[in-house]
């Protein structure tokens, strides 16, 4: 399949489930009426497509449990994640802030240790919380060659950093829990509310992080490495309906654009890819979406625009399924706005009724999910018609900026001038196959400006770039002599063998570039970079 490429991903599924008066629940004092405060259960899971929770997505395999959640509950048909990879991505659901402002910039930079999440903060107001499963919002976790690729994203070169995308068929028919930590973490947290939480005198709120569909990791050495085998069993495979898996269309090499290209590149995914490769990868992700939902289940490319994994603001990656269910929700509701993962924080504190604070980025979805929006204005006013997702991590050499309005998506880089935009009408071209930045100029500019009204995104990007340098410096004086070895052996190591002075040199000339920070210039005063000082 000539100038196509396989799957897409990024993002975080949201169900807000069970949200029940508890029946031992004393009342908050001062709350009104007296009433009991209502116990959550919040299950979020990784690189589900947030499309698959409504047509046509959902005819391609069948989804039990989100299905019933749609009858009996209430789906956002458009929540955005705020960034479309993991760690950052959590950051923003707990923090209830943008990206930019926890600089929550990769999987290795998320939210400092302490932070106060909503979580802390109904614990203080007398719920009692537990986790289970997946948290994976502060720094400090994830491979070495990941947080490496990221901090290296500007350097002028072009390396593979994933294994070709795969399938991997395991067991039999009979074969049911093929990713085991999530089904034994679903299992702590359904035996803990059979067996605990019913002896609870106050409410309480659940939390269950569950890994899936994120494709699992392949073989370090050979050419299968990093995280992109597709792995499931013929039990769930079963459950896809392969007739109705679309084939997603791809531009060439040369029409992609260059932040695509190089996305494509890193993720291994420019080479040829026949048609029944793209439609095995995408049903054995559609295959591991079924297992997910049998556990109750942030988005997944599934070779869409020639890619699979997230960090794209595509709808494949950056589009995330959000489903409520509970009293005072309204049963096979569907609510349009646009939403993002900042709004959970809000909305949290408002199921617990504690007062929200003032600084945050999300709003409640409460108003929304009652019918109310229009009608209620918090002390920072009216629910904005916009959402706003950045990305700054791996697989991509640039800061991406992405604000969803209506039907208009525009997706801007670095400092707005040095990479083309890209602009879709999403209603025209749900695909995302033509940019029309080019032929709606106006339109362009009037998104920019309520982008930069919201997000000064040419001096965010810079901060990520100096960030970037800062980082990488210090990793690799720890490392000292090791330095030439441990780099060349990292996720693009099958590229990097073949000419690693070169690679070495791209790096020592990237480092040696001014930066804005004069802590960039007194380090290469030191001259450990290899430049003439």
């Amino acid at each position: 399949m000539p100038g196509g490429g396989p799957l897409g991903w990024a993002r975080l599924v949201l169900l807000l489930v069970a949200a029940a008066p508890w029946a031992g629940a004393r009342p908050r004092p001062g709350a009104s009426g007296g009433q009991p405060r209502l116990s959550v259960v919040l299950v979020a899971c990784d690189s589900l497509d947030g499309r698959l929770t409504f047509y046509p997505g959902n005819q391609t395999v069948d989804l039990p449990f989100i299905n019933f959640m749609k009858r009996y509950g209430t789906v956002f048909l458009n929540t955005y994640t705020n960034s479309p990879i993991c760690c950052p991505s959590r950051a923003a659901m707990w923090s209830g802030l943008f990206t930019h402002l926890t600089e929550s910039w990769n999987n290795f930079k998320g939210l400092d240790p302490g932070y106060v999440t909503w979580m802390d903060l109904m614990e203080k107001h007398g719920y009692h919380t537990q986790k289970y499963g997946k948290l994976d919002y502060t720094s400090g976790h994830h491979s070495v060659s990941n947080r490496v690729e990221a901090w290296t994203r500007d350097v002028d070169f072009l390396l593979r950093q994933e294994g070709r995308p795969m399938v991997n068929l395991t067991g039999d028919r009979k074969h049911v829990r093929v990713m085991e930590a999530d089904w034994r973490n679903t299992d702590k947290a359904v035996n803990w509310i059979k067996n605990e939480a019913i002896n609870l005198t106050q409410p309480f709120v659940l939390y269950l992080g569950l890994n899936l569909p994120h494709p699992y990791p392949s073989p370090y050495a050979g050419e299968n490495f990093g995280s992109s085998t597709f792995l499931t069993s013929p039990y769930w495979l079963e459950k896809v309906t392969y007739e109705a898996i679309k084939i997603p269309k791809w531009s060439s090499l040369s029409e992609m654009h260059p932040v695509d290209y190089y996305s494509s590149y890193t993720k291994n995914c420019t080479g040829e890819f026949t048609k029944q490769e793209v439609r095995n990868i995408r049903a054995f992700y559609y295959a591991m979406c079924a297992e997910t939902d049998a556990m109750l289940d942030h988005g997944e490319l599934a070779m869409e625009h020639r890619q699979f994994y997230k960090m794209s603001m595509y709808e494949g990656s950056s589009h995330v399924p959000l489903l409520v269910m509970g009293p005072g929700i309204k049963s096979q509701q569907q609510i349009p706005n646009v939403v993002s993962l900042v709004d959970i924080y809000p909305t949290m504190l408002d199921i617990a009724r504690i007062p929200v604070p003032q600084n945050l980025s999300g709003y409640s979805l409460i108003p929304l999910l009652h019918g109310k929006a229009e009608n209620v204005v918090s002390p920072r006013g009216h629910r904005p018609s916009w959402v706003l997702s950045e990305f700054h991590g791996c697989n991509v050499n640039s800061s991406v900026y992405m604000l969803r309005t209506g039907k208009w998506k525009y997706i801007t880089y670095s400092d707005g001038h040095s990479v083309l935009p890209q602009l879709f009408d999403l209603t025209a071209d749900p695909d995302e196959l033509t940019n029309i930045a080019v032929k709606f100029p106006a339109m362009v500019h009037s998104l920019d400006k309520i982008l930069r009204s919201i997000i000064n995104y040419p001096k965010v990007s810079s901060s990520v770039q100096d960030y970037n340098k800062r980082q990488f410096i210090s990793w690799k004086q720890s490392l000292g002599q090791n330095y030439s070895n441990v780099i060349a052996n990292l996720r693009w190591h099958q590229d990097w063998l073949k000419e690693p002075k070169k690679y070495e040199n791209a790096i020592d000339k990237w480092l040696c570039q001014r930066m804005v920070t004069s802590s960039a210039i007194s380090w290469c005063t030191l001259n450990t970079c290899g430049c003439a000082v």
